[in-house]
C-alpha cells in the first residue's frame, strides 16, 4: 500500500500533467472552432459566462475578440507610445480578466486587429493616411478613411499592437482589413510613391509581421471571392497564391450572402447563393485547396469565416433565415473540404447555438 505522501505526490503529478496537456491543447492552433465576440458581449459578465459554458457542451473551443476595432481604437490601455500619442485606445471591458477566464477553461483567444481601415489614426496622423489624387484623405466624405498600406510607419504601428497583445496573453493574431479599400474610385488612390501590384504590398506587410513575430500564430481574414478570382482583379491587394506564404492560417470570408447571383464557383453557377450555404462553402474551399496545393512553400492552412447572420437585405426569395441547420450545412462543407477548423461571424453575436451541438 502506498503512503499518504506517495499518493499526494501521484495526485499532484497527475493534476499538473492534466493542466499542462490542457494548456498545450489550448495554445495549439489546429482545429479551432470559434465564434466572434464583440465588445458589447464582453462587457456583460453574464454573457461571458454563458459563452464559457457553451464550450462545455458544444464544438466551440475558441473565441475571436477585438484588439483593434473598426473605429481604430485599441481595446485596452496600450503602453505603445504611438498609440498613446494618438489617444488611440479605450478601456471598454476588463481585457485581462476576459483572457484569464477563457484560459482557465482552456479556451483559445484569437485577437483580431483591423488593419488599414482606421479613421482615428488617419485623422491623427494625416501623413500616414491614404489620399486620392487631389490630396484629400480617401473616403473622408463617408468617414470610411484608410491608412496607407504602402507607408511602413503603419506596418510598425500595427505589428507593435500585435506584439503587445501577445504579451498580454492572446494566443493568436488575426489581421482583418489587411487590404486596400474596395469601395469608391479606387483608381484615384495616391500612395505617395509608385508601386507594383497591390497584392505585393500586402504580402510584404505580412512578411514583415512574420519577421517581427517569428514564433507567433498569425492569421488573416481575406475576401471569399479571392478563392475563385485570379491575380487580384478586385485590386484590393489579396491574391490567394501569395497571401498565405507568411501566415499560419487564412480565413476567407465565405458568406453566401456576399456572393453575386449567378456567381460561378468551382465551375458551378449559383443562382441564389444565400439559399445554398453548403454548396457555396464546399465549392469555394475545394477550389481554394486545389489552387494552393500547386504552390511551393505555402505555409497557411485554410480556416474559413462562415455566415451566422440573416441577410434580409437581399430581398424576398433571395435570402433565408440562418439558423442551426444553415450553420450545420456550412460546418459539414468545411469538414468535407478538409479545412482545419472554422469561425462563425455574427456582428451582434446572435448565434443559433444548437448548430454547434452534435446530435441536435
Amino acid at each position: 500500500m502506498k503512503s499518504k505522501s506517495s499518493l499526494l505526490i501521484s495526485f499532484l503529478f497527475l493534476f499538473f500533467a492534466h493542466n499542462l496537456l490542457a494548456e498545450n491543447n489550448r495554445t495549439k492552433s489546429s482545429s479551432v472552432r470559434a465564434l466572434y465576440l464583440s465588445d458589447s458581449t464582453l462587457v456583460d459578465w453574464k454573457k461571458v459566462q454563458h459563452y464559457i459554458q457553451l464550450t462545455k457542451h458544444s464544438a466551440i473551443n475558441a473565441y475571436v475578440i477585438d484588439l483593434k476595432d473598426i473605429d481604430g481604437l485599441v481595446q485596452y490601455e496600450s503602453k505603445i507610445p504611438a498609440v498613446r500619442e494618438a489617444k488611440a485606445w479605450k478601456v471598454v471591458y476588463d481585457f485581462k480578466k476576459i483572457i484569464t477566464a477563457f484560459h482557465r477553461h482552456h479556451i483559445r483567444v484569437i485577437g483580431r486587429i483591423v488593419c488599414f481601415n482606421d479613421p482615428h489614426l488617419s485623422a491623427q496622423k494625416t501623413d500616414w493616411a491614404l489620399k486620392d489624387s487631389s490630396g484629400k484623405m480617401y473616403g473622408a466624405a463617408t468617414d470610411d478613411i484608410w491608412l496607407n498600406p504602402v507607408n511602413k510607419n503603419n506596418w510598425k504601428y500595427l505589428v507593435d499592437i500585435a506584439k503587445e497583445s501577445l504579451t498580454l496573453g492572446v494566443d493568436e493574431i488575426q489581421f482583418d482589413y489587411v487590404r486596400f479599400p474596395s469601395d469608391g474610385n479606387t483608381g484615384s488612390l495616391d500612395f505617395g510613391e509608385k508601386i507594383a501590384e497591390r497584392y505585393k504590398v500586402i504580402d510584404e506587410f505580412l512578411a514583415y509581421a512574420r519577421e517581427e513575430m517569428p514564433k507567433a500564430v498569425l492569421s488573416a481574414d481575406v475576401f471569399g471571392i479571392i478563392c475563385e478570382s485570379v491575380n487580384d482583379p478586385e485590386n484590393i491587394g489579396q491574391n490567394l497564391e501569395y497571401v498565405g506564404k507568411n501566415l499560419d492560417y487564412i480565413s476567407p470570408m465565405i458568406y453566401p450572402s456576399l456572393f453575386a447571383k449567378g456567381q460561378i464557383v468551382n465551375g458551378i453557377a449559383f443562382d441564389k447563393p444565400d439559399l445554398n450555404p453548403y454548396g457555396i462553402v464546399l465549392n469555394t474551399l475545394l477550389h481554394a485547396h486545389k489552387r494552393i496545393a500547386q504552390e511551393k512553400d505555402y505555409r497557411a492552412k485554410i480556416r474559413p469565416y462562415l455566415q451566422a447572420y440573416t441577410a434580409s437585405w437581399l430581398g424576398k426569395g433571395d435570402f433565408q433565415t440562418y439558423g442551426a441547420d444553415q450553420i450545420k450545412q456550412q460546418i459539414k462543407a468545411a469538414e468535407e473540404a478538409g479545412c482545419d477548423g472554422w469561425i462563425f461571424w455574427n456582428e451582434e453575436n446572435k448565434y443559433a447555438e444548437d448548430g454547434f451541438i452534435k446530435g441536435k
